[in-house]
């Protein structure tokens, strides 16, 4: 089969490979879709791969066209997305429910040949069937979804409060949509590009700040009476935002830190102690995990996928790139800026490298 090998940092090659066997318990897909994920970039263009040749990509979608034996959970046919956390189930971490957090985990797309290929092999509680009506682009975006939902599963959330999402980016935009479904009484979008803060209304957020206007603070409390956010979802990673969640609590908020950071963060005496006077309630998010394996993250995924609740937008898709034509993708990535949205790699679709042979 064809796919996309990293060899060393900014050496990723369409080349051909051998296609994966189907062992006891595990099912091959014929991928269709790859999202390229933030954490995929530092494995091809840095230093963050495990370990070369690799094959890696983690956000996908296909068709299973053959199980090993003893599969039952789905069939040849079935459309699916996949599953990338491979946890060991043996550990306590495990034994609680609490994959995100085993020590002794595979994933595949980073510790074992993933999606960036024709064929990938996964075991069968990592393939989840979705619905004819749901697109494999669509079913590509899974594990985004999931990971926002996590973030709401983190907390104690209830319905029919105000929800403050800092961050407008893909997992911000379903963090926001999931908090709608669950019954939030007001969602409000934080982020500084028009055109994010403008695809949050579409999707059904009830207001968007542009925290580059002068006054937003302001503003943004107004939208709460002044008593601030019941929950406050970082999905940006980014310091200011970070920050920010603190001065948008309520007093006994929760707020959830789902976003990854890139640079050091500190406090300062007055940032830190909203939370002393507020009472606030920090949390992380990690994945998107919970029992039983893979959970109910994923479960709800494909059911409001496939009843429209959980809307998906064509501006959630930057481009899509054959996977003869994946190193140019990943060349994208070095102009800062350039890439707005995901960047799916089409597994079927293999370019004019391939049509020149």
């Amino acid at each position: 089969m064809k796919a996309g090998v990293v060899y060393a940092r900014e050496d990723i090659r369409y080349e051909e490979i051998e296609k994966p066997g189907v062992k006891p318990g595990k099912v091959l897909i014929k991928v269709k879709y790859t999202g390229i994920c933030g954490s995929d970039v530092p494995r091809v263009n840095g230093d963050a791969c495990h370990y070369f040749p690799n094959v890696l990509g983690h956000e996908f979608s296909g068709t299973v066209v053959e199980v090993g034996e003893g599969v039952t959970k789905v069939k040849a046919g079935d459309r699916v997305s996949g599953v990338p956390l491979v946890p060991c189930m043996a550990c306590e971490d495990c034994q609680k429910g609490n994959y995100s957090l085993c020590k002794h985990y595979s994933f595949i797309g980073s510790r074992e040949f993933g999606s960036f290929a024709e064929y990938v092999a996964v075991p069968e509680l990592n393939a989840v069937p979705f619905d004819e009506s749901v697109s494999f682009e669509q079913g590509a975006f899974f594990e985004p979804a999931t990971v926002a939902l996590h973030g709401l599963k983190r907390v104690p959330y209830e319905g029919g409060k105000t929800v403050a999402i800092l961050g407008g980016g893909t997992i911000g935009m379903f963090v926001m949509q999931w908090a709608k479904i669950f019954g939030a009484a007001k969602t409000v979008v934080f982020d500084i590009a028009p055109e994010r803060l403008a695809l949050g209304k579409r999707l059904g957020a009830d207001a968007g700040i542009n925290t580059l206007d002068q006054g937003f603070m302001e503003a943004a409390m107004e939208l709460t009476g002044g008593k601030g956010f019941d929950y406050v979802f970082e999905t940006a990673g980014n310091v200011a935002t970070m920050k920010m969640a603190f001065e948008l609590a309520a007093n006994k908020a929760h707020v959830c830190f789902v976003g990854t950071p890139t640079k050091n963060l500190s406090f300062t005496v007055k940032e830190w102690e909203n939370m002393n006077r507020k009472e606030f309630s920090l949390t992380g998010s990690w994945m998107s995990y919970s029992a039983p394996f893979p959970g109910e993250e994923w479960k709800l995924a494909a059911h409001y996928f496939k009843t429209g609740e959980l809307k998906f937008d064509d501006s959630f898709i930057f481009k899509k790139v054959p996977l003869s034509e994946i190193a140019s993708a990943f060349e994208l990535f070095k102009t800062s800026g350039a890439v707005k949205g995901k960047i799916l790699i089409d597994s079927e679709k293999q370019g004019r490298e391939s049509e020149q042979r």
